[in-house]
């Protein structure tokens, strides 16, 4: 398939102007139109982006053969759904569902009608996330810390669904073990869902993963540390930037009156590739549906990382 995919865009909100705006540079594709609840928005938005703004979803899809779905969460089954059942690629916005059974409903009605059903995880396509799979083999330990201020556009789930997600796709998919055991806590502070949150998965292979998420927080880090057994890396989302630490040693030194630690290390920068991670994950959906690339991560993957999302929040909500 090489004529131009074309695609639409439903739900035009904070994510799907970034969408829309991306949508455009697509070399692959070709932006057909946007739908949005609010007419006013969608007419904004379209006469910004010069494209069209379509009456219905039902309208948008007679004339696409893609579509990317950034509307409010409670809404993903249902738009996904409709598109899958008329034939259309679907990119949905993470969390893919609000329940593990549409997901698994999802994903199955894409595999039955072969269609490309891809969750916009867009921190796997961000340069050091890539480059992090080639060198992270055997992780034995984890730490992930991803804290923000508030956002008041988020208002239908908590940071576990909101941003740490993210982190639980990732490690699930670097780890490739069974998860054996899951601790969490987490409290609300700013909105009525949990805000800050703090997890700790073990796995069947022994390593362990630390995960912790505050959207109730002055500074913005979004950092990912792995201890192996004869390495450390160390990943920066913001700046898309590795460091490897190998050979340590570390000695203490009684002075006088006190003690001195040294510690020493080989540290290795790794060039990572920056671009773009939204436009990558377009890239990549287009050229899964022209048949010029493999699924990254597979549905059942998707299903998996949610299921682990509501283990937590089922903690989170029993220590309430």
């Amino acid at each position: 398939m090489d004529k131009k995919v074309r695609l639409g865009v439903i739900g035009t909100g904070h994510m799907g102007q970034y969408h829309v705006n991306v949508a455009k540079m697509l070399s692959d594709a070709e932006l057909i139109g946007i739908f949005d609840a609010s007419t006013e928005r969608a007419t904004q938005i379209a006469e910004k982006h010069k494209t069209k703004a379509f009456a219905s979803e039902a309208d948008l899809f007679k004339e696409v053969d893609a579509v990317v779905i950034a509307a409010p969460t409670f809404l993903h089954h249902k738009i996904a759904k409709q598109a899958l059942t008329e034939k259309i690629h679907v990119l949905v916005e993470k969390p893919i569902s609000q329940t593990v059974e549409e997901a698994k409903e999802l994903v199955e009605l894409a595999n039955a009608n072969k269609l490309i059903l891809q969750v916009g995880h867009v921190e796997r396509f961000n340069g050091a996330v890539l480059e992090l799979g080639k060198i992270a083999e055997h992780p034995l330990m984890i730490e992930s810390r991803r804290i923000a201020p508030f956002n008041t556009r988020i208002s239908d789930v908590g940071v576990v669904l909101d941003m740490m997600i993210h982190d639980i796709d990732i490690v699930l998919n670097l780890v490739k073990s069974d998860v054996v055991d899951v601790k969490a806590v987490g409290s609300s502070i700013v909105s009525k869902h949990e805000d800050v949150a703090s997890v700790v998965l073990r796995f069947a292979n022994g390593c362990v993963a630390s995960l912790n998420a505050s959207r109730a927080s002055q500074a913005k880090i979004r950092t990912l540390n792995i201890s192996q057994k004869d390495s450390y890396l160390f990943l920066d989302f913001t700046n898309q930037e590795i460091e490897i630490h190998r050979q340590a040693s570390s000695t203490t030194q009684l002075g006088k009156g006190e003690i001195r630690y040294k510690q020493e290390s080989i540290v290795e920068k790794i060039f990572v590739h920056k671009d773009n991670p939204l436009k990558q994950e377009h890239e990549h959906f287009i050229a899964c549906i022209q048949g010029n690339a493999e699924p990254m991560v597979k549905g059942e993957s998707d299903i998996r990382t949610l299921e682990v999302a509501y283990r937590i929040l089922q903690q989170i909500g029993e220590k309430k």
